[in-house]
């Protein structure tokens, strides 16, 4: 067996890897990479290998970084099946088609310069033509039901608990050459236990031979959520009595549920004020509906929450609002009063967050809430690394309104949470293969693996590296 490690090798985006075992390969996620918009685009671009040689991708949710780069190996010729949970198939639909739009729309702006400037045109990835053919290529499997995708290799997904639909990837491989019988488990992103609205990670207590597995926070740990949601009051109150606006830059998938259900239930205990809560991220509003078809992802205090009448629905309550239109985007630029802002995107590269940090992050009044990791070079990142002034549609804006970070409400597992999900394996991986980290990140969790779990060979590829296994 061979295994290839294309993305997120020293990285924590563009997760791609190809297994190549009976003459057979598999890709394991087909992420974008994101970070530096020329670099990102790039390797976007490149692409690693013709469509026409994959025989199947496995998904392991609908993150970008993971599932981003789909409609590219369509184009490229791929014609297999796309397989993950009935939720991640939900969630692409809108995400990669908003992906597709978003391109589009950036190119407008980097191609108005270009054409001024006499350069060559760049064209976007992938169209939303593109994303419709994806799209039939999909196919939805249940966790915990094993299924024979290729002959002689078994595909059986589990809870990862990260978000809605997120599955670790456990394959049952008899190896035709060696006569062997090897199980891989890819983790994908693990979740957090204890993270309300989904279910909690699932331990796979039998263990495994191979191992791929995260580790964005190998080097971290998180303050409790019960910690956070009390923190996100604190932040809520004090921007309130500066009279200022709260921005919350949040991934339109998850997070973003996450704090409107966090809001709600401060909001019903009274621990804040009443007053107006916008979600302004057409995907994030699409996203939510989505939510709202998979109760079967539920944990059990949402369903409790639920259950006692509250309300029937977590994710809206009545001064929350969710715009749809330009239009109502724009309107909250003229808000005087205090409120909170929940937009797009997470890492503050492109959606409507831009507009909002151009006409507020000047103010002291003002408070931005970073609840999510931060690519390098992305304008979260430079926030929350306090530059004096940050540029924004091109334009120098100083950095004067409050900066707050909250790590709690991250699902990802923290280097506790990694170590205890690895821990939980009987049978200890002879090869483990550690992405989805940077280099500081994914050095200190295989020291830990290696000195608490006595894990024996450990790697963190590099990008394009080569494994015979």
């Amino acid at each position: 067996m061979k295994i290839t490690f294309h993305g997120a090798a020293g990285t924590v985006t563009g997760s791609q890897h190809l297994i190549e075992v009976n003459g057979r390969r598999i890709m394991l996620d087909c992420g974008l990479f994101q970070g530096k918009r020329k670099e990102s685009y790039e390797l976007n671009r490149r692409g690693f290998c013709d469509g026409n040689t994959v025989d199947c991708l496995i998904l392991s949710h609908a993150h970008i970084d993971h599932s981003g780069n789909i409609p590219c190996l369509v184009k490229s010729g791929f014609n297999g099946d796309i397989l993950c949970t009935q939720a991640t198939r939900d969630l692409c639909a809108v995400m990669l088609m908003d992906s597709a739009h978003i391109q589009e729309q950036d190119l407008l702006f980097v191609n108005k310069q270009r054409q001024r400037n006499q350069q060559q045109l760049f064209e976007p990835l992938y169209s939303k033509e593109d994303v419709v053919r994806a799209m039939a290529q999909f196919v939805g499997i249940s966790p915990k039901r094993k299924r024979e995708i290729l002959p002689g290799i078994f595909l059986t997904f589990i809870e990862a608990g990260h978000m809605l639909g997120s599955a670790n990837i456990l394959l049952d491989i008899h190896e035709e050459e060696s006569g062997r019988d090897l199980r891989l488990v890819y983790s994908g992103d693990i979740g957090r236990p204890g993270i309300p609205i989904i279910r909690d990670p699932a331990p796979i207590t039998e263990g495994t031979d191979i191992l791929i597995m995260e580790s964005t926070y190998g080097n971290r740990t998180h303050p409790p959520y019960p910690d956070s949601e009390r923190e996100l009051e604190r932040i809520v109150n004090e921007t309130y009595r500066r009279g200022g606006c709260l921005l919350i830059p949040a991934f339109a998938v998850g997070r973003t549920q996450q704090l409107v259900y966090a809001l709600h239930k401060l909001y019903l205990n009274r621990d804040i004020p009443k007053l107006p809560i916008y979600v302004d991220s057409p995907l994030a509003t699409r996203v939510t509906d989505i939510f709202r078809l998979h109760p079967e992802a539920y944990d059990q205090e949402i369903r409790e929450f639920i259950l006692k009448g509250n309300n029937d629905n977590p994710f809206g309550f009545d001064t929350l609002r969710y715009t749809q239109s330009v239009a109502e985007s724009k309107e909250l630029n003229f808000l005087r009063e205090p409120a909170i802002i929940i937009s797009a995107s997470g890492m503050m590269e492109a959606g409507r967050i831009l507009h909002h940090l151009r006409n507020r992050i000047s103010d002291p009044k003002n408070t931005i809430l970073v609840t999510g990791w931060q690519a390098p070079n992305t304008l979260g990142r430079r926030i929350v690394e306090g530059h004096e002034t940050v540029k924004i549609f091109g334009e120098e804006f100083p950095l004067r309104a409050k900066v707050e970070v909250l790590t709690g409400f991250s699902g990802h597992a923290d280097r506790d949470g990694l170590l205890a999900w690895a821990g939980a394996m009987e049978q200890k991986p002879t090869h483990t293969f550690l992405v989805h980290g940077e280099e500081e990140a994914s050095t200190a969790l295989a020291a830990a693996l290696k000195e608490k779990l006595q894990f024996k060979q450990i790697e963190i590829p590099a990008p394009h590296q080569e494994f015979q296994v």
